[in-house]
């Protein structure tokens, strides 16, 4: 369901359950969880997230499993847990993650891609989120990403309404930061930077303490003294 490859110091994450429209079950989302651990401790730079069906990136969770869930809190329990580990794991992960959405992305899939740094949205790409017409909720932590994104008013329609949008209406309320493009182009930039700088910097962007001590020590490390060669040798990308 998780195929996992790389390209130098990019990594894909792609979403590969064939006549599902990539809708992961349980045993998905564990998949993934353990996907995204060996990840966080590789060498990796940038990671994409992305489908390999055409015209989907994922239909979220697996409704099927949906019945189990009304007669075994048990199994309510292991649902919410592996779907945290998955997104929450996402989230956490040192590097920057870019969901690549090119097709359909609903339920949970919409809460795996705002776990990401960056979404970038295809002409096709269209987000929902249902959990209402189904008489389910939306995880606290999901909910809080959603509103941090597209502002409270946005979050409570697309939540209340569950109705899709396209990717043009979802890069104007800041559900997509960037409309079209290569994704794996971006992440490609991404890692041709200093790996410590970028990793320092995504922790500065998710307020994780300790920033006045990361910034001063950077002064003293490798990776500066590695940017002014470069910038002396003329070595550096234009901007």
């Amino acid at each position: 369901m998780i195929d996992c490859t790389r390209d130098g110091a990019v990594a894909t994450l792609w979403l590969a359950r064939g006549g599902a429209r990539n809708a992961l079950p349980i045993a998905g989302w564990r998949e993934l969880a353990d996907r995204i651990v060996d990840l966080g401790a590789s060498d990796v730079r940038a990671v994409v997230i992305a489908s390999r069906e055409p015209g989907v990136f994922s239909a979220g969770a697996d409704i099927a499993e949906f019945a189990e869930l009304q007669h075994d809190p048990a199994r309510r329990t292991l649902f919410r847990e592996s779907l945290s580990a998955a997104i929450e794991g996402v989230a956490r992960l040192p590097m920057p993650v870019i969901a690549a959405v090119n097709g359909g992305c609903f339920g949970a899939a919409v809460a795996l891609a705002l776990a990401c740094d960056l979404i970038v949205a295809g002409d096709g790409a269209r987000f929902a989120i249902p959990p209402a017409r189904l008489g389910i909720l939306y995880p606290p932590a999901d909910v809080a990403r959603l509103v941090a994104a597209v502002g409270r008013g946005q979050a409570a329609r697309l939540l209340y309404t569950g109705d899709a949008i396209d990717a043009d209406e979802a890069f104007t309320i800041g559900l997509v930061h960037r409309r079209g493009g290569d994704a794996h182009a971006l992440a490609a930039r991404i890692a041709a930077n200093a790996p410590g700088a970028v990793r320092g910097l995504k922790l500065a962007i998710d307020a994780i303490p300790g920033g006045e001590a990361r910034f001063d020590a950077a002064f003293g490390g490798a990776e500066l003294a590695e940017g002014l060669a470069a910038f002396r040798d003329r070595r550096l990308p234009e901007f």
